[in-house]
């Protein structure tokens, strides 16, 4: 991703500052002009199996929420949408603003607010459930797993709430550098834990009985001699395959750890904001640059490299059954060859930025754009 220049103007979220205009999410378009698309020969299809449109993000991002067939969505104004096979089955206004989403189980949807409200409801009908309260704003999608809705405040707390009534079990805090970048990273399932990457390179599994830390791991170690130089963020969802877990760190690197143990199997000095994604194989990592890295999974050695796409706000990569995916700035998804990186096809969505992480859907994948459209892709 292009990086904008450090003016002297922060915010302050909880008792860290955020430096806005250092942050790679901003969500206006790259200052330094990024590399025009040439045209490619493709070697497969890339086809649209359907789309939708569920409003505006704003200045925030949102990501849909999948479970089985049904794709979950929400927007600024406050909509809330549920669509099955592309056919919409509601759509609700929450009554307010809308600044993180969407997490679901298939049963519960969660939302949340600017004003650090949680909002749930009921996946069949869309009638809300319950609300609570976090500390600050909510810039994450929450995730429904383990009879728990887990949401992250902007102020990065991990709060645990019981899925049926909405009624705090646990939070988990921790002290934060004097400098953080403002993201909308949000926590990942891994079972019985769940696992977030902080400020200051870290990567904590967290029960989700108690909310007490399993392990916690170094993914990378600020350097430098300015508070500036040593924002060294997980900024991005960190990855969990069998028992590898791995996770990207901006001005860091990306690395690779046993999911029981915290052991770190390898590292690489690398730095990416928009994160990573492994497959049987690779480990694919979007840098900051806008060049998308395939690893070797096991040793973390260089396979390929594609840096056609240089400055062009690319998302993470998503890993698909041989190929993989990656989003642009203008909405254009591209797919790559799992085994050279080189251009297999690409399908155009509105024109606007892609800035959420891709979900998986069947077979394919899902993208929400920043105008608010929901497509769902397949490639053959």
């Amino acid at each position: 991703m292009s990086l904008h220049v450090l003016a002297a103007v922060s915010l302050l979220l909880g008792a860290c500052s955020s430096v806005e205009k250092l942050n790679p999410f901003s969500s206006s378009d790259p200052k330094l002009k990024p590399t025009e698309l040439a045209a490619i020969q493709p070697t497969a299809e890339f086809k649209i199996l359907w789309k939708e449109s569920v409003g505006s993000a704003g200045t925030f991002t949102f990501s849909p929420a999948v479970s089985g067939d049904s794709v979950y969505a929400a927007a600024r104004e406050g909509t809330v949408a549920r669509f099955d096979g592309g056919r919409q089955v509601w759509r609700i206004s929450a009554g307010q603003p809308i600044s993180g989403g969407v997490g679901s189980d298939g049963k519960l949807v969660v939302v949340g607010t600017p004003k650090g409200e949680v909002l749930a409801f009921d996946a069949a009908t869309g009638r809300e459930t319950w609300k609570a309260r976090v500390s600050s704003e909510v810039l994450a999608a929450p995730v429904v797993t383990d009879g728990l809705a887990i949401v992250r405040s902007g102020d990065s707390r991990i709060f645990g709430f019981d899925a049926i009534d909405g009624k705090r079990r646990w939070v988990y805090q921790r002290s934060m550098p004097a400098l953080s970048l403002r993201s909308n990273v949000g926590v990942v399932s891994a079972g019985k834990v769940t696992l977030a990457g902080f400020p200051g390179g870290k990567l904590v599994a967290i029960a989700n009985t108690n909310g007490a830390a399993v392990w916690e791991v170094t993914v990378a170690l600020p350097k430098g001699s300015t508070e500036l130089e040593r924002v060294a963020d997980v900024t991005s969802s960190p990855v969990i395959s069998g028992t590898t877990v791995c996770a990207a760190a901006f001005q860091g690197r990306a690395a690779c750890f046993d999911s029981k143990t915290g052991n770190m199997l390898w590292s690489r000095e690398m730095s990416s904001s928009a994160g990573l994604d492994i497959d049987s194989r690779y480990v694919y990592v979007t840098d900051d640059k806008g060049a998308i890295h395939a690893l070797d999974r096991n040793s973390g050695a260089s396979i390929w490299k594609q840096d056609k796409l240089s400055l062009r706000s690319l998302s993470r990569p998503l890993a698909l059954d041989g190929r993989v995916a990656v989003a642009d700035y203008q909405g254009v998804v591209h797919l790559l060859r799992q085994e050279d990186g080189a251009f297999a096809a690409r399908a155009t969505t509105d024109g606007s930025a892609v800035r959420a992480e891709p979900v998986r859907f069947g077979a394919g994948m899902l993208v929400q754009t920043a105008n608010g459209g929901l497509y769902a892709l397949e490639a053959r």
